[in-house]
């Protein structure tokens, strides 16, 4: 089996078969492309976000919903945020903490990808998360 694991900022595609890893390639991670919307996007309802279920494969994921003013920093993978490193106003600097997503039994950092002022936090701890969900944006 093949998987791509991304940490601090690095990708690397690892091969697994039989209690054997290699390693195949490594490369810097890269920011996900926002998605320019012309109408204004509705959150979902509290009941239908706290659900675990996931997107079928062939689905694509949601389009990331900004919140506040700023660049939207989104959820690089599905799983639950086990702790929100920031608040609202705070002042972060790029490669800082922000939040932590449990996935597969993996805990994964999603780090500041530039400095900035936090304008708004949308992530909660214990909250499920799926691919591009937006977690805070950052100005």
């Amino acid at each position: 089996m093949k998987y791509k694991v991304t940490l601090h900022g690095k990708t690397y595609e690892v091969e697994v078969e039989k209690g054997n890893a290699i390693l195949l390639d490594e490369y810097e991670a890269k920011a996900p492309q926002k998605a320019v919307s012309s109408a204004p996007v509705q959150p979902a309802p509290a009941e239908a976000t706290s659900a675990s279920v996931q997107p079928a494969p062939s689905e694509t994921p949601p389009a990331p919903v900004q919140t506040g003013a700023g660049n939207a920093v989104t959820s690089p993978l599905p799983g639950t945020i086990t702790s929100v490193n920031v608040s609202q106003g705070q002042n972060v600097k790029r490669g800082q903490l922000l939040v932590t997503i449990e996935s597969m039994k993996m805990e994964n950092e999603i780090l500041a990808p530039s400095d900035g002022t936090v304008t708004s936090v949308s992530a909660v701890s214990g909250q499920s998360v799926s691919t591009g969900a937006v977690l805070l944006t950052i100005a």
